[in-house]
C-alpha cells in the first residue's frame, strides 16, 4: 500500500520507475473521492492541476539525473495558503468565493521542487480553535474514530496525512495548530521556529506568533520538507537571513551526551493517565537510546494560555479589519449603505468564533485598555521567552506530552468555547516564545468516554531553543528508529 509509506520510499519507487508521479497522483486523488466525504479533510481538489504537475514532474524524473528529493511527490495545503488560481477560503463563508492572484511563498517554494498540490484542507475558521469545528464546512474526522475531533486548526492537513489521502500536507501553527492535531491522529508534526518559515501568502491569525509547518508520516520527511520550506523572504520581514541545513541529511540517531529536560509543569492536572503513561515510557527510550534526563522548571508556563488569550484575540481583531465586504470577503445583497455593506457582510461571513475573538481583541485594544490588557501581556510574553532562554542553557531540549488527552468527540469543543486554550496549554508557551517543535507518535490510550479497548493515538512532544530545528529532529528520529509508533495505521483507511 502506497498510502503510508515516507517520502523517501515513495521518491525511491519514481526513482527507481516502479511508479510514475502521475500514478502516484492518481492513486491518491481515487483515495480522496473514496474517503474524503466520510473525513472532511479536504474543501478543494485540484485534479487537473495536479495531473498537470505531475506530467512535468515525470518529465525530469525522466531526463535529469538528479531530480530533486520531493519531485512528483503528491502534498495537500492547509486552505490559510493562498494559491494562485485556486480557491481559498481559510474555512470562512466571508471568503467562499475568493480566488488569490499569486501564490504564498511556500507555495511557490513547494512548487520549485516540482512536488504536486492534490488539494486545499479544512481547518478551523481563520485558524480560531483546536478541533476543526469552528469551519463554514463542517468538522473533519479522525481516522481513528470517525466520531471524535482530529485536532485543529490544521484538522484536515492530519486528517489527510493520518488517513493516508496525502503523503504530506502544509500546515499552520500559531498556538498548537500542529502539535496538537498531529499528536490526536498519530502522525508527525513540525512547528519551526518562528521567522524560520515565511508567512507571506498565508492569511494571518496572529502575526507574531503565526509558523507555517508541515505535518508527515516521519521526523524524517518532516526534516525533509524542511529544507525546502524554510529560508530568508524578502517579502516577509519577519524571516531570518540564517543558512537552512541539510536537516534529512544530518539527522542522528545516538543520543549520547544530549540532555533532554522534563517540565515538571508540564504535566498538568487533569492529563490523562495513560497519555502520562506513554510519555514516561517514552522518556525512558530516550534515555536508553543516551540522552540524559535533566528535571527542570518553567514555572511561568500557566501563564502561557492567558497572555495567549489576550495577544491572539487582539492580533486577531486587527487582522480581520480588512474583510469588510468592500474590496475583502463577502458582501451582503440586503445592503443599501455602506454601513450595512460593512455591518451585514461581516455578520454574514464571519462565524461565532471569529466574532468572539474580534470583539475580545477590540476590546482589549480600546482606549483605556490597552495598557491593562495587551501591554502588559507583551511584558509576560516577553518573562516566558526568557525563562525557556535560562532553562535552554541546561538542557538541549525539552520533553513532554503533545496534548493532556486524547481526542474527544465531535461536539464537546464546540460547546465549550475555552476547550482550545486548554487543550494547547502545552503547546502555547513555546508558540509564544517562538520556539521550534515536534510532535510524534508515542503510542495509544483510552478514551475515558469511549468503549471498553478502544485505542487513540498519544503525541510526544519535543521542544527545542530558537533555530534548534536539527536538534529536535534528531530527537524525533532517534525515537522512531526503535519505535513502530510512527507506522501504525487506522485500519478503516488501509486499503
Amino acid at each position: 500500500m502506497l498510502a503510508n509509506l515516507e517520502l523517501s520510499e515513495l521518491q525511491d519507487k519514481l526513482r527507481k520507475k516502479e511508479i510514475s508521479s502521475v500514478e502516484l497522483t492518481k492513486y491518491f486523488l481515487e483515495r480522496i473521492k473514496k474517503h474524503n466525504e466520510s473525513l472532511n479533510a479536504f474543501l478543494t481538489v485540484t485534479e487537473d492541476l495536479a495531473l498537470a504537475q505531475a506530467v512535468e514532474a515525470d518529465k525530469i524524473l525522466a531526463n535529469e539525473p538528479n531530480p530533486g528529493p520531493l519531485t512528483g511527490i503528491p502534498f495537500a495545503a492547509k486552505d490559510l495558503f493562498s494559491t494562485k488560481g485556486v480557491r481559498t477560503t481559510a474555512s470562512s463563508k466571508i471568503l467562499d468565493q475568493f480566488i488569490p492572484v499569486y501564490d504564498a511563498t511556500t507555495i511557490k517554494k513547494m512548487y520549485a521542487e516540482k512536488t504536486v498540490m492534490l488539494g486545499k484542507t479544512n481547518l478551523d475558521e481563520f485558524a480560531h480553535g483546536s478541533s476543526t469545528e469552528t469551519s463554514a464546512y463542517g468538522p473533519s474526522k479522525n481516522p481513528w474514530d470517525l466520531s471524535r475531533i482530529p485536532g485543529g486548526s490544521s484538522g484536515g492537513s492530519a486528517a489527510a496525512v493520518a488517513a493516508g489521502l496525502a503523503p504530506f500536507a502544509l500546515a499552520t501553527e500559531t498556538g498548537g495548530s500542529i502539535r496538537q492535531p498531529a499528536s490526536l491522529t498519530g502522525i508527525s508534526g513540525w512547528k519551526p521556529t518562528y521567522g524560520r518559515v515565511s508567512r507571506y501568502g498565508v492569511i494571518a491569525m496572529t502575526s507574531s506568533n503565526d509558523s507555517p509547518g508541515t505535518m508527515a508520516r516521519s521526523v524524517k520527511d518532516l526534516a525533509l520538507t524542511a529544507e525546502f520550506m524554510s529560508g530568508y523572504d524578502p517579502s516577509d520581514g519577519t524571516t531570518a537571513n540564517k543558512p537552512v541545513p541539510n536537516y534529512a541529511d544530518n539527522l542522528k540517531s545516538d543520543l549520547t551526551g544530549m540532555r533532554i529536560g522534563i517540565p515538571k509543569e508540564y504535566f498538568v492536572e487533569g492529563m490523562e493517565p495513560d497519555v502520562q503513561a506513554r510519555v514516561m515510557e517514552a522518556i525512558e527510550q530516550l534515555k536508553k537510546l543516551g540522552a540524559e534526563i535533566i528535571d527542570v522548571s518553567l514555572p511561568l508556563t500557566r501563564y502561557g494560555s492567558l497572555v495567549y488569550a489576550i495577544v491572539t484575540p487582539s492580533e486577531i481583531s486587527s487582522n480581520l479589519a480588512k474583510f469588510d465586504g468592500i474590496r475583502f470577503g463577502h458582501q451582503s445583497k440586503e445592503a443599501k449603505t455602506l454601513n450595512e455593506i460593512y455591518t451585514q457582510s461581516r455578520e454574514q461571513g464571519f462565524g461565532d468564533e471569529a466574532k468572539r475573538r474580534i470583539m475580545t481583541g477590540t476590546y482589549a485594544l480600546s482606549a483605556g485598555y490597552k495598557d491593562a490588557y495587551y501591554l502588559k501581556a507583551q511584558k509576560v510574553r516577553r518573562l516566558l521567552v526568557n525563562e525557556f532562554d535560562q532553562v535552554f542553557q541546561r538542557v538541549d531540549a525539552l520533553v513532554c506530552a503533545s496534548v493532556p488527552n486524547v481526542a474527544t468527540k465531535i461536539g464537546f469543543a464546540k460547546d465549550n468555547p475555552l476547550h482550545g486554550y486548554i487543550a494547547d496549554q502545552l503547546n502555547i508557551p513555546a508558540s509564544m516564545a517562538g520556539l521550534p517543535a515536534l510532535s510524534v507518535p508515542a503510542g495509544f490510550g483510552a478514551a475515558p468516554d469511549g468503549p471498553a479497548g478502544s485505542q487513540l493515538p498519544v503525541g510526544l512532544q519535543i521542544i527545542g531553543p530558537q533555530w534548534g530545528e536539527q536538534t529536535i529532529f534528531n530527537i524525533g528520529h532517534a525515537f522512531q528508529q526503535v519505535t513502530e509508533w510512527h507506522k501504525k495505521f487506522p485500519e478503516e483507511f488501509a486499503d
